[in-house]
């Protein structure tokens, strides 16, 4: 799920959701300036028109990124972290469908569309469970014409993944405008080598020529375990000119092996929906949608994320737009986009490559495009899985991080007080959880050692050869940070994340022998 969101406030954590009020309201009432702003990109719309690519008015923007705005579909930990323990199939699936149907009610005000994420823009986040397990989520812009934004969820502890790419798809209809949200995600429980291919339903925003803005969710999505058999068509209807109601939902959930109907699903996606057996004809209800309350994500300060982070990315764009200030929105909004193109020409015809993401292996999942570029081990325990996943991209604050690599250096320091004395020791920070190079002189100096104790004296150290970025590799990611609200304080964080040779800013080599000398490479 990809809609909007409501007030959260999580201590230090951020949250774009935060000192946003609450409202059912699905419409929007356009002013007369607003209706000046629409009037003046009438010009640029034709039926069919590729919306992806004119500028909208500041007013009609949710104030986060789309990476973010996708984590309401993890927002029901209530309905999702059980899932893998529920022994019947059938009754799995049911409460799949469940679990997929509960998070569709979460959206702002009115008629709002989240903001585009910019070419390799990256969110991370995660959510604190009561059972002191937690969530983590990475995402990031891999594709922007068309625009894919990618994706990677896992609760560890309760044996929970999720791949999915999103690929919306924006076209102007007249009166009303159409996302049509290609694309799919993966739900996998691990311990049961069991999957779950979903896809999304189309949005639109209606009246936005004329009349009040209004917003719906439309045409099918599906549900479909390919281990299992089981399927569910889920409808979203939208209102006809005569007849019809807003917000209703209707499908089906069969065994696609045999084409027998097996359930019925019936009411509001906002509100009370109900599912049928139709085995017995027993009616009852599915979820209450009107009284349940989403969870979301943490995320780092902004002090901690690099200048390509959503959250600082667009922080003077979401400040503003929460002031109303559609000047100061649009003017931050238009800075950024204009970087993009600028890159877009340095790059030229070189192929743009994700940070984080790598592409998905051919198959039944090829679908997904794109998928995270690690391997997190299932079949390993939860916190070395945790591990895996922190080693991917900073996702915890540095604070908390600290704390959870003193606790891995403590356990692995009893483990060490009963080891046999000729073990050899861990280089210290060997088990940190994320690597920010404070570790990297260390590492290399026991490594350097060791291996210069293991080849011949005559055998002479390869040359060292410094290692150094390209002006126009750096550009970007400078320019960027100038851009951001919060960029020399967040750069500072940065560099000192990164770490450097050593603390006297010195090299340390070694010769055949294993002797050291340290000196300063007139080229670092």
């Amino acid at each position: 799920m990809v809609l909007g969101h409501r007030k959260n406030s999580l201590g230090s954590a951020r949250s774009s959701t935060d000192q946003v009020s609450e409202t059912d309201e699905d419409e929007t009432v356009v002013s007369s300036e607003q209706g000046n702003v629409i009037s003046h990109i009438i010009a640029q719309l034709r039926p069919g028109a590729d919306l992806s690519r004119i500028t909208l008015p500041t007013f009609i923007l949710e104030p986060r990124s789309m990476l973010e705005r996708i984590t309401n579909f993890m927002a029901h930990p209530d309905q999702l972290l059980h899932l893998p323990t529920i022994d019947d199939p059938l009754q799995r699936f049911v409460a799949v469908t469940k679990f997929y149907l509960s998070g569709w009610h979460i959206k702002p005000p009115g008629v709002k569309k989240p903001l585009n994420p910019i070419l390799g823009e990256v969110f991370t986040g995660w959510w604190d469970y009561p059972d002191g397990t937690r969530g983590y989520y990475i995402s990031e812009q891999t594709c922007h014409h068309p625009p894919k934004s990618s994706y990677f969820f896992m609760a560890p502890e309760h044996h929970i993944r999720i791949d999915g790419t999103l690929k919306p798809r924006s076209k102007f209809l007249g009166n009303s405008a159409g996302s049509f949200m290609e694309g799919i995600a993966v739900m996998r429980f691990t311990d049961r080598n069991e999957r779950y291919f979903i896809t999304q339903p189309n949005m639109y925003a209606r009246g936005i020529l004329f009349g009040k803005m209004k917003y719906e969710l439309g045409d099918h999505a599906v549900v479909r375990c390919p281990e299992t058999g089981l399927e569910a068509d889920v409808e979203f209807k939208v209102k006809g000119w005569v007849g019809g109601t807003y917000n209703a939902i209707g499908g089906s959930i069969k065994d696609s092996r045999t084409g027998k109907a097996l359930f019925e699903l019936s009411g509001f996606w906002h509100g009370e929906m109900f599912i049928k057996d139709l085995s017995t004809g027993k009616k009852q209800l599915l979820f209450d949608a009107s009284s349940a309350k989403p969870s979301f994500p943490k995320s780092r300060p902004l002090e901690e994320q690099d200048p390509r982070e959503s959250q600082r990315l667009w922080d003077a764009t979401n400040k503003a737009i929460k002031k109303s200030d559609h000047r100061g929105a649009t003017d931050t909004k238009t800075a950024i986009e204009e970087q993009q193109r600028s890159e877009a020409t340095e790059r030229g015809e070189t192929e743009w490559k994700p940070k984080l993401f790598t592409a998905a292996p051919a198959g039944d999942e090829e679908k997904l495009d794109w998928v995270i570029d690690a391997k997190v081990d299932p079949s390993l325990p939860a916190e070395q899985q945790v591990q895996q996943i922190l080693a991917i991209t900073p996702i915890l604050p540095l604070q908390l991080t600290q704390k959870l690599q003193q606790g891995s250096r403590s356990e692995k320091a009893s483990t060490n007080n009963t080891a046999p004395q000729h073990t050899r020791p861990q280089t210290d920070g060997a088990n940190d959880l994320i690597d920010f190079g404070q570790n990297q002189v260390a590492a290399s100096h026991g490594d350097a050692q060791q291996t210069a104790k293991s080849q011949p004296p005559q055998q002479l150290q390869q040359p060292m050869i410094p290692t150094q970025q390209s002006a126009s590799q750096q550009a970007p990611t400078k320019q960027l940070a100038d851009l951001s609200l919060s960029s020399t304080k967040g750069s500072s964080s940065t560099q000192n994340q990164a770490g450097s040779m050593n603390r006297a800013g010195q090299i340390v080599r070694q010769d055949s022998l294993g002797n050291e000398e340290a000196f300063v490479d007139a080229e670092s």
